[in-house]
């Protein structure tokens, strides 16, 4: 099977970080759970200015390489391939962000895990026709069985494939959101997510 994975907030604990990081950068204290918003902004009270400042802060390697693994996320997704199935990461960092990105990846034991970053929300960084960029067009000539995905505003994303099935990873900004269709499945952990894929997995090859 073919199955999408978004990186921050699925593989990776990134809200939590940023929720730290907006204490030491304004004195913004906004916990983990208090989060309802994926939209940064919106969910600190920054102003465009503060939010710039914010996002690239966010953005340096060494945080990016700092963030903490979301629990059982890699030892699935080796496990995945392990098994056969087509893996790919296809998170909405700018691609100014890739090598870090791919950095920590490889040191999760992904080394044999694609990443794409795809232009989603039009961000500053994009770099075009590079093997590991992609843009929107390039992005809807690829199919996938499932997709794990926890931003609300990528669900469109997933219009184009009637029967995707989409794992959606339990966050406090995607508590009170309606999911477009009956594809859609709220997950709590990666053991859930591992547990949905393997039991479809198991009835295709019986």
């Amino acid at each position: 099977m073919k199955i999408y994975v978004d990186f921050d907030d699925c593989l990776c604990e990134t809200a939590r970080s940023f929720s730290e990081l907006a204490v030491e950068m304004f004195g913004k204290h906004v916990p983990y759970e208090k989060i309802r918003y994926f939209e940064l902004k919106k969910s600190f009270e920054l102003d465009d200015e503060h939010l710039d400042l914010f996002m690239a802060a966010g953005h340096r390697p060494e945080v990016l390489l700092s963030y903490e693994e979301t629990p059982g996320a890699s030892e699935t997704l080796r496990e995945w391939i392990a098994v056969g199935h087509d893996v790919s990461i296809i998170t909405g960092r700018p691609f100014s962000s890739y090598e870090p990105s791919r950095l920590w990846l490889d040191r999760h034991g992904l080394e044999n895990v694609k990443m794409y970053c795809l232009n989603k929300y039009g961000r500053d960084g994009f770099i075009k026709k590079n093997d590991f960029s992609l843009e929107l067009d390039d992005y809807y000539k690829m199919t996938f069985d499932y997709a794990v995905e926890d931003s609300p505003k990528a669900f469109k994303f997933f219009d184009h494939l009637p029967d995707l099935k989409v794992l959606v990873f339990d966050r406090p900004w995607n508590r009170e959101c309606e999911f477009p269709n009956g594809n859609y499945r709220r997950c709590l952990d990666w053991k859930s997510i591992r547990d949905i894929v393997a039991s479809e997995s198991e009835a295709l090859n019986p």
